[in-house]
């Protein structure tokens, strides 16, 4: 059975336990990523800065579990949640946002933009992702800051490459494997 979103059921199951399941193990990823960033935070900086980088961590990364086909509020919202986050660890002299949880959920937020949404959005959310990415860097290079360079990035190419292969689908060229029906999704 082909469904609206383009994706058919098949031997994988149905594009809406595949979507559970996937969102079911980010879900794991980003609590246990949020978990250790401020188990570390404790143990390093001390006091209460690990319930700031948590907070913000779980807001973008509920917002990655929020996205959606053809949906721009969640990555937009991500990216003014963590630009905030930024200008307030610079102004308070705080290690570093975004944390690697939170460039992760970014990660996904862009890569999920970038195969998905119209393309004017699409570039749109990817100069937010580098925006706030070199925002961070601002204050000097650091190790979090380069790892979340690095996952930032890996959202751009997944999610490039994700397009590219849904494009080639839709063309039906010979050996891309059945097209996708109904309507795309850019």
């Amino acid at each position: 059975m082909s469904h609206a979103n383009g994706h058919q059921d098949g031997a994988g199951g149905s594009p809406a336990k595949t979507d559970v399941l996937v969102n079911a193990g980010l879900g794991v990823v980003f609590a246990l990523g949020a978990a250790f960033t401020a188990y570390m935070l404790i143990r390093s900086w001390g006091g209460a800065y690990w319930l700031y980088t948590t907070a913000v961590s779980a807001v973008v990364c509920g917002l990655a579990l929020l996205r959606g086909r053809r949906r721009a509020w969640p990555p937009v919202a991500g990216l003014v949640v963590a630009a905030g986050a930024v200008a307030g660890s610079l102004a308070a002299d705080l290690p570093r946002e975004p944390s690697p949880t939170t460039a992760l959920a970014l990660a996904v937020l862009i890569g999920s933009s970038l195969r998905s949404l119209p393309v004017p959005s699409a570039v749109a959310v990817a100069a937010g992702g580098a925006a706030v990415t070199a925002f961070g860097w601002s204050a000097g290079p650091t190790a979090p800051m380069a790892l979340a360079t690095l996952l930032v990035v890996g959202g751009f190419v997944a999610g490039s490459a994700l397009r590219a292969v849904d494009l080639v689908r839709r063309s039906g060229a010979p050996g891309a494997g059945s097209p996708p029906t109904g309507r795309p999704r850019w």
